[in-house]
């Protein structure tokens, strides 16, 4: 697993040679939701030339096939584990949620299952959650599960309240936030809208994360994320998110 984190960080300098200047030092990763059920633009996606992060959600038919195919094209993957949202109903989520209503051990059963499931994955963010997210004996569980086998967590801040970093910085577990989703709203207006938000962040802020899916809205996302790639190379360096994982503040 270490030797494909340092292969896959490596990668993101020399596998997607973008024609940026030296000066350029703010810095965006791109991550897609949802591989893993054969969804609609999975194929555009994994055509996109820059460092992307293949967030594949486990037990589902093209689990292993999809993380494959990320790491033949250069990306990097992670779990994309089905949590229990706030809203909806639990047998949206597929096989082996994690859900508040569970034990202790059948948590990290789960979570241990999925890390499993899911091949080549060096990190891990939350399908939905905004329930789980925001629940502390939950995270506990999932975070201290990341840490044993080295990978990273990404909050995909489907709640505001979400209780991912406290619990990371107390375990040590290296964690960033998804500051931007592409396609809440499965139009291309709205996606295009939100592909100019995301373009004047990056002037503003150093590290920008975003997350787009595949799906309903998965070819309109990749076009538009294909069409606004020379636009943020003016002033932004496009990374894995892997790139972005800092330390817990406890060191």
């Amino acid at each position: 697993m270490k030797a494909f984190y340092y292969l896959a960080l490596s990668c993101s300098l020399f596998c997607f040679p973008l024609h940026i200047s030296a000066a350029t030092h703010h810095k965006l990763a791109i991550v897609i939701d949802d591989f893993g059920n054969n969804m609609k633009g999975t194929n555009k996606m994994f055509s996109l030339p820059i460092p992307l992060t293949a967030a594949v959600m486990p037990f589902l038919p093209s689990t292993k096939a999809d993380a494959e195919a990320a790491l033949k094209n250069g990306y990097q993957v992670i779990i994309h584990l089905p949590m229990e949202p706030l809203k909806g109903k639990k047998s949206w989520l597929g096989p082996n949620a994690i859900t508040t209503d569970l034990s202790d051990a059948e948590i990290q059963k789960r979570v241990e299952m999925a890390i499993a499931d899911v091949p080549h994955a060096i990190g891990m963010n939350n399908h939905m959650g905004s329930k789980a997210t925001a629940n502390e004996r939950v995270m506990r569980i999932v975070l201290a599960t990341c840490k044993a086998h080295g990978l990273f967590y990404l909050d995909s801040k489907t709640n505001p309240k979400s209780v991912v970093k406290k619990i990371a910085d107390e375990l040590d577990v290296p964690t960033v936030e998804n500051k931007l989703f592409f396609d809440d709203v499965y139009t291309h207006a709205h996606i295009t809208k939100q592909a100019n938000l995301l373009l004047e962040k990056t002037q503003k802020e150093p590290v920008m994360i975003a997350i787009g899916h595949v799906g309903p809205p998965g070819e309109i996302t990749a076009s538009v994320i294909s069409s606004y790639i020379p636009k943020l190379q003016q002033n932004t360096r496009f990374v894995f998110v892997s790139d972005l994982v800092r330390p817990s503040l406890s060191h």
